[in-house]
């Protein structure tokens, strides 16, 4: 596994719960400011060999991007139960439930 792939990883597992972090935001903390597409990559073959909470992870709009209707509605009431925080239809209140990226960084220093 590539470093950048451990990193993606270890960043997931890190989002406590009631918080969300953007694609962008992981890439950027993985060491790849653009490669917000190699975490949904990450996400879509590893969250259930790795058992990463995927539901944590969403646009840098404060949407979830899944095609899939059920899984759509299923990440939402899965982000509400851990408190996360909404704004009108299914965007995060991001100013409310966005996981401070300093901390992240901090840990990997």
């Amino acid at each position: 596994m590539n470093p950048f792939t451990e990193r993606v990883i270890q960043i997931i597992k890190s989002i406590p719960s009631g918080k969300v972090m953007t694609y962008g935001q992981i890439a950027k903390v993985a060491g790849s400011p653009r490669g917000a597409r190699q975490v949904v990559r990450v996400l879509h073959s590893m969250s259930a060999k790795y058992n990463l909470p995927w539901h944590r992870v969403i646009n840098a709009k404060g949407e979830i991007v899944i095609a899939d209707e059920e899984s759509a509605y299923s990440q939402k009431a899965i982000l509400e139960a851990e408190g996360v925080q909404f704004l009108t239809g299914d965007r995060v209140d991001l100013r409310k439930s966005l996981y401070d990226l300093q901390v992240v960084e901090e840990e990997w220093i």
